[in-house]
């Protein structure tokens, strides 16, 4: 069956379809997140979307993409183009402390350590709206011009220490290709807007996140004495100073911003002995990947020249973890109309450039990306005092979640017509 000649030949289906099934996505996400997984442990949850799709008769459902990911393929009855939507499973080792009936009770081990588990970030709302998704183009497979590919992502928290994962993984286990993708969506609920609203930017959208760790190496000695050793203590602070000169004094912050924070300051055990070693840990981030470097040579120098001034050593270690999420100007400028069709011009708005950082980046490395935000903060409420995501305050008023599914659908389907052929 054709399409109709309409402008927008999807919108009354999508609506029809998301209508029938808000219960199920409400009740999907409660489910998730009453049972929340750690990244990388999400079996649970991976088994519960893959029977969904293989409920729906996708054309192909791959599990244990990069340790617990899964991937589905849905061919369209039309020839077109290949989009991949994306949506994250992981929880963040959290204690919950919203009370809600379907409230997280799960304790486990994280890095060694004993913790609760909570989705404080809103993963389980996404989950729950890609499956929705699933099941409304599924719905409607016979008119769709090409081929639907839903990445349901393990571990964008991070994995454990010593573990791989998360997008980088599952691209580098082929989830890009066969059949190859064009375009790739996605989204993330956010506290700081109300439900109803969904924010954007082309470009630099979020910054790249890196760690860093710099043990600095001194000559332990009698607190009384100082001479007589070289305290790491003192060099240390003046290190935690001289950093905070790479983005006031080193980068060009009318181009773009970047922040160096050092969040770990270790050392000493005893208030009259002065220590061998002092123990730093911080982040770096940027919306620039040539400033991204620049920072990492200038956070290894400085720690290495202000330690041997001070007769200390410096061992100085970067991590690279995410890098910059760039929304493909096109496909964002594209994107819009639709998006204010679905929500109404009025409730669509750019959003400054945000600190946090998403691994959405490395499907957005290898095809055209878009990445926007949804509001999930009840309309009778202040967004400016909610808990922000990651608290364990954190709270999504489900009204959000019937627009995630239309945007992605709509979004899916109009990208489709307007490339097929």
């Amino acid at each position: 069956m054709n399409a109709p000649d309409t402008p927008f030949p999807f919108d009354a289906a999508i609506a029809a379809a998301v209508a029938k099934i808000e219960p199920r996505v409400v009740a999907w996400r409660r489910d998730f997140h009453q049972n929340p997984e750690l990244g990388n442990r999400e079996v649970r949850t991976a088994r519960i979307v893959a029977e969904h799709l293989r409920a729906l008769g996708f054309d192909q459902v791959q599990e244990k993409v990069a340790h617990t990911g899964v991937v589905g393929v849905l061919k369209g009855g039309l020839p077109g183009p290949v989009v991949a939507l994306r949506a994250d499973m992981d929880a963040l080792p959290v204690k919950e402390e919203v009370d809600v009936p379907f409230k997280s009770q799960v304790k486990t081990e994280w890095n060694g350590q004993h913790c609760g588990v909570m989705h404080a970030c809103g993963h389980d709302a996404h989950t729950a709206m890609l499956m929705g998704v699933a099941e409304v183009l599924a719905g409607m497979r016979d008119r769709i011009p090409g081929t639907v590919k839903f990445f349901f992502q393990p571990a964008e928290e991070t994995p454990p220490i010593g573990e791989n994962g998360g997008a980088k993984m599952m691209v580098q286990e082929g989830c890009m290709k066969n059949p190859d993708v064009d375009a790739v969506f996605g989204l993330h609920v956010t506290s700081i807007f109300p439900t109803g609203m969904i924010g954007y930017r082309s470009g630099p959208l979020m910054a790249s996140a890196d760690d860093f760790r710099i043990f600095i190496r001194g000559t332990q000695t009698h607190a009384a004495m100082p001479w007589r050793g070289v305290d790491p203590i003192v060099v240390s602070s003046q290190v935690v100073l001289g950093l905070q000169t790479i983005v006031s004094r080193r980068m060009n912050i009318t181009h773009e911003p970047s922040v160096v924070t050092v969040g770990v300051f270790q050392g000493g055990v005893r208030h009259n002995i002065i220590p061998d070693e002092v123990k730093l840990e911080g982040t770096i981030r940027a919306f620039d990947e040539e400033q991204r470097n620049e920072i990492h040579e200038h956070v290894t120098r400085i720690t290495e020249m202000i330690a041997k001034s001070g007769g200390a050593t410096a061992n100085v270690h970067i991590h690279r973890w995410y890098d910059v999420t760039i929304n493909h100007p096109g496909l964002t400028e594209w994107s819009i109309p639709t998006l204010s069709r679905i929500a109404g011009e009025q409730n669509v708005k750019v959003i400054d450039k945000v600190c946090g950082a998403e691994d959405f980046s490395f499907f957005q490395k290898e095809v055209p990306g878009f990445f926007f935000f949804i509001g999930c903060t009840a309309p009778e409420k202040d967004p400016s005092t909610a808990a922000p995501n990651h608290s364990p305050r954190f709270f999504v008023d489900e009204k959000c979640l019937t627009l995630g599914v239309r945007s992605m659908a709509g979004l899916t389907l109009d990208w489709l017509a307007a490339n097929a052929g």
